[in-house]
């Protein structure tokens, strides 16, 4: 019930303001603690950088422990003021559970800027560019019109992951704490993860253990979001609303270990081989080579099972939405 009340205020609210955001502390955080870990570009460093990667450790770890403290604290605070205001504090509980876990989902946003992108594409090609760039951190300004739909297929679909299913997966398992722990190390990943020279900065060593943290906490989502996506294919098949090409599943395990990502290529790759489209970013991956080159069309499809994708978690929640919500 907390999961669906929080998809139910992130379709109906949004985003919370910046300045009471999480998410964005979280950044705010790591972006100043990542000016002093990471050498700066032009400094002699070793080949292994063990000072870096420890000092990268130490400020992850620093920030992960109040993160974690206050989602625990919030939790048991609300599971306290549940108790004492029965019989309707229960759903009171729950209502300010679902209130504290929505900023940790960003579905709505995520749809809405991917749908973005599509509706900018059709205005010109400098304009899909442009609204891209405020999805990824790769150089835009060369990509052609069919290379900035895949980059947006492909945000829609890691980010399915990553701002929604993955959450919700250490929500249930560990409530809020898990569910904020998990967003913090995916923005430390997406703000340290490099493996070259950012923001004037060596990320290599200084980054290594927020990515490695995050590789550990999306393993078993990512797939799990596969699972999803296939499912949420398979329903909207049966409303004949979309083709899916099953068959070409049987290539997924192997697809999915072609983007560095250990774990983002599983929900790209499902993507691509589901609507029958070629992903990819240029010069270094290429999800589904024999796909045709997705249309505008496609966009709306990969939103349409991403949602389906959701739906189904929901209904596989079912049978403990009358349980605790804690």
């Amino acid at each position: 019930m907390t999961v669906l009340l929080a998809l139910l205020i992130d379709h109906l609210l949004g985003e919370p303001p910046v300045r009471w955001h999480p998410v964005v502390w979280m950044g705010n955080y790591l972006g100043w603690a990542g000016q002093r870990v990471a050498p700066l570009a032009h400094a002699p460093r070793p080949a292994r950088d063990g000072r870096a990667f420890v000092w990268g450790a130490l400020a992850w770890s620093a920030g992960a422990l109040p993160v974690v403290a206050l989602a625990w604290g919030l939790q048991a605070g609300l599971a306290w003021l549940s108790a004492q205001w029965l019989p309707w504090g229960t759903w009171l509980g729950v209502l300010g559970l679902a209130v504290l876990l929505k900023p940790l989902l960003a579905w709505a946003m995520l749809r809405s800027e991917v749908q973005a992108v599509e509706a900018a594409l059709a205005q010109s090609l400098p304009a899909g560019r442009e609204r891209l760039s405020w999805l990824v951190s790769r150089d835009v300004t060369r990509l052609t019109d069919t290379e900035v739909r895949e980059s947006a297929i492909e945000t829609l679909a890691e980010n399915l992951n990553d701002s929604v299913i993955a959450p919700i997966f250490w929500f249930v398992l560990l409530g809020l704490p898990g569910a904020a722990l998990y967003r913090y190390a995916n923005t430390a990943d997406a703000m340290w993860g490099y493996r070259e020279v950012r923001g004037g900065r060596q990320w290599l060593w200084a980054g290594k253990w927020a990515a490695r943290v995050d590789d550990a906490l999306s393993w078993l989502p990512a797939r799990l979001t596969a699972l999803l996506l296939m499912c949420g294919a398979l329903l909207l098949s049966l409303g004949r609303r979309a083709p899916v090409r099953w068959q070409a599943l049987a290539c997924l395990p192997q697809q999915s270990r072609i983007t560095p990502s250990p774990n983002g290529g599983w929900p790209m790759a499902t993507v691509a081989l589901l609507l029958g489209i070629r992903l990819g970013k240029p010069g270094v991956y290429v999800l589904n080579p024999t796909g045709h080159a997705p249309a505008a069309t496609d966009t709306q499809r990969a939103v349409r099972c991403a949602a389906a994708a959701i739906g189904v978690l929901l209904l596989a929640l079912l049978p403990w939405a009358g349980g605790t919500a804690w």
